[in-house]
């Protein structure tokens, strides 16, 4: 568990409490509400925790199954002072192990945490029961070999290591190094992994597949920290090594993945490897040739008035860019079109909502529904297509005393970058499809505790993600995320974030 922390937070607890004795009735006391309440973290140390970022790209591997919709649960919230990640749950190995995994769309490999770890957390303040992977123990398992094509495509994305004076016979390893100075190394193995494949009858099969994936033996840095350990990280990117691209090579899957993330506190959603259709789904194309989800942001709206930001700042670029990425907490806007959108939300505002400045923070005090009291921003992505972000999605909940609410705004500025990052914090109560086939992405908002249809090859099929699958073979699915407890209730933050290097 993490010491209390108090910079922001404090900062603007006193502050609130200040301006509202100058204005009005004083209160006895300050209560924290959903963010920053003792065991809470301020909006900087989020910051730090997004600068570091991931792993990559590279191989394949299996048996066919039958083709069909891969589902899997999901788990945690956006809520960056409870949780602020996303994860889902994945079996490996025979016998088979269930492990938790955060749900990244910004890398491309699947790795576990395996027996004989150096520096790994062995528990979690997520209440969820960490394991290790042991290939040795499983009857499916084999290790990868530098000699092995599979480990010769990983080598050269860059995501496998193997030494000119290594044998054949020797292991295909990986390094990873994030901003942050964590980071992990291990080897590949190729196993089995289970999940629930729903058909076009709605009949759900237990399928399995052979896939290659990260066994890693050594972390450091923040991965090592109890508070937010879960087993590993499932890479959704676009690459040879991403299970997106080895199931749809097996034929297990289409080459598209949707997901609707819950924006409640108790979290969960609905990740599917299909694709969503439901009305209001817009599309704009991604743009080839990145190493992640990039797509052609051309400007920024406050209200329907589109800010004074030059198009050329979102121009796709080695430095310039928007990154759809649900490993990433906050959201991060451009260095040079941060102060634009800063300056846009405050003049926008209700009359009756009062503003407070806070280590540089821009943040709001009323005792109004913020849909009430802010504007509504919109980003325009190529071909007009328009993404709608409401006040909930651009501010966080700091405080609240009597009726009076503390809110911030809760992108942050990219300093010294001209990247922009859309983060789980914008992804929420969002349909997010990601057409890899069509090299397109689509999104709508959506109430991510209902129903959605998913389309295949063979025809459509309803999921709900309220219950378990019945006997009777109708999908539904349950998350058994809960929240954390008051004692333990620390914020969790994905740390692989762009930027990273390797080793």
């Amino acid at each position: 568990m993490r010491p209390p922390e108090v910079a922001l937070a404090a900062a603007v607890a006193v502050a609130l409490v200040a301006l509202l004795a100058g204005v009005g009735e004083a209160a006895a006391a300050l209560m924290l509400e959903r963010a920053v309440p003792h065991k809470g973290v301020p909006v900087e140390h989020l910051k730090e925790r997004d600068r570091a970022r991931h792993a990559r790209r590279g191989l394949l591997g299996g048996a066919p199954a039958a083709a069909g919709v891969v589902d899997f649960p999901v788990e945690g919230s956006a809520n960056p002072y409870m949780v602020g990640l996303y994860f889902t749950r994945v079996k490996l190995g025979n016998p088979a192990k269930e492990f938790f995994v955060q749900i990244d769309t910004g890398s491309d490999i699947l790795w576990v945490t395996c027996s004989s770890c150096t520096g790994c957390p062995t528990s979690s303040g997520l209440n969820i029961q960490l394991e290790s992977f042991n290939p040795d123990t499983s009857s499916t398992s084999s290790r990868i070999a530098c000699s092995d094509n599979r480990c010769s495509a990983a080598l050269q994305t860059g995501e496998a290591v193997c030494q000119t004076s290594d044998s054949p016979s020797s292991p295909c390893g990986y390094t990873f190094t994030y901003g942050d100075g964590s980071g992990t190394s291990g080897y590949y193995v190729s196993d089995t992994m289970y999940f629930n494949t729903v058909m076009g009858n709605e009949q759900i099969a237990n399928s399995s597949a052979s896939i290659v994936f990260g066994c890693s033996n050594s972390q450091s840095g923040d991965l090592t920290k109890a508070d937010r350990a879960v087993d590993g990280i499932f890479g959704f990117g676009q690459h040879q090594l991403s299970v997106v691209s080895q199931l749809n090579s097996l034929g297990v899957s289409p080459k598209v993945f949707s997901h609707c993330l819950k924006g409640s506190d108790n979290g969960g959603g609905i990740l599917v490897l299909g694709e969503i259709v439901e009305p209001g789904l817009v599309y704009t194309p991604l743009v080839p040739s990145q190493p992640h989800y990039n797509l052609n942001l051309e400007s920024i709206a406050v209200n329907g008035q589109k800010l004074p930001i030059d198009s050329s700042l979102f121009t796709t670029s080695n430095a310039q860019g928007t990154i759809v990425d649900s490993g990433t907490t906050l959201a991060y806007l451009a260095d040079g079109a941060y102060d634009p959108f800063v300056s846009a939300i405050a003049a926008a505002v209700s009359p009756s909502v009062r503003s407070l400045v806070s280590k540089g923070n821009q943040c709001f005090i009323t005792s109004s529904s913020v849909d009430s009291s802010f504007p509504t921003v919109t980003l325009y992505f190529m071909g007009g297509v328009a993404m709608v972000v409401k006040p909930e999605n651009y501010l966080l909940q700091q405080a609240s005393i009597d009726n009076n609410v503390l809110w911030c705004i809760g992108w942050q500025r990219n300093q010294g970058q001209e990247i922009t990052i859309l983060g789980d914090l914008v992804l929420k109560d969002k349909i997010f499809v990601y057409d890899l086939g069509n090299m397109r992405m689509g999104w709508a908002d959506y109430d991510c505790s209902m129903s959605v249809n998913v389309t295949t090859s063979l025809g459509k099929n309803r999921y709900v993600n309220t219950g378990q699958f019945d006997v009777n073979g109708s999908l539904q699915r349950a998350s058994h995320w809960g929240l954390i407890p008051t004692g333990v209730a620390t914020m969790l933050v994905h740390m692989l974030i762009l930027g990273a290097s390797r080793r």
